[in-house]
């Protein structure tokens, strides 16, 4: 096994673990960035660890805190409960039985202010590291370490030909790409991690393409 330093001695957080703390802030968070749109209401339901030992490790504080956008380490983690209540958000936590997850795996379930849902399935895999591995029913896989293009688009010829030309015109390399679907010809979910980072046009030139449904980006 390869190991880095930061592997060792984890990463800058408040909390005591990097796991249930630092890594639930960043999948709620890294969640939230995907869903994209402002929400009134929160759900969590936490299996395995997440829901067994996560009380004395303040994962609920930390999750709660990542989806209202506070950071590993800021010490308003402490405080979500209160941050959330002045923003007017309603949430809740839940413990759910999954198959073949991660222990430390949470289901998050936004309600949006114009009432539609978005559930976003993520674990923190050690070490404040996470992977995002549901969007709304399509399997992914997002780690949230390099830039990334999350895009939901229609399921048709060309269109991953597409994407990429913007990107190129805009001298961004694809690093990895990934590309799921539930089924034929319906919608497909496209993640690319890119080197750089992805400025507001070019998202903006993405969006605008005519077989894309909807465009988010994690810097």
């Amino acid at each position: 096994m390869n190991l880095s330093i930061f592997d060792v001695i984890g990463p800058i957080m408040i909390g005591p673990s990097s796991s249930h703390t630092a890594g639930a802030v960043k999948l709620a968070r890294v969640a939230a960035l995907i869903a994209a749109k402002s929400f009134t209401r929160v759900e969590f339901a936490l299996h395995g660890s997440f829901a067994k030992t996560g009380v004395g490790h303040g994962t609920k504080l930390a999750l709660l805190a990542g989806v209202l956008g506070i950071t590993k380490d800021d010490e308003q983690i402490k405080h979500s409960r209160e941050i959330a209540a002045a923003r007017g958000i309603a949430y809740s936590f839940s413990e759910v039985e999954l198959d073949d997850v991660h222990e430390n795996t949470a289901v998050i379930t936004f309600t949006h202010v114009d009432s539609s849902k978005s559930t976003i399935v993520g674990c923190s895999i050690g070490g404040g590291r996470i992977l995002i591995t549901n969007i709304n029913g399509v399997a992914v896989e997002v780690a949230a370490e390099q830039p990334t293009i999350v895009i939901q688009q229609r399921d048709q010829q060309g269109v991953i030909s597409q994407i990429s030309q913007v990107l190129a015109a805009n001298d961004i390399n694809i690093g990895i790409m990934r590309v799921s679907r539930v089924a034929r010809r319906d919608v497909a979910t496209t993640v690319i991690e890119t080197d750089d980072r992805i400025p507001p046009e070019v998202t903006q030139q993405l969006a605008a393409l005519d077989v894309v449904l909807s465009v988010r980006v994690i810097q």
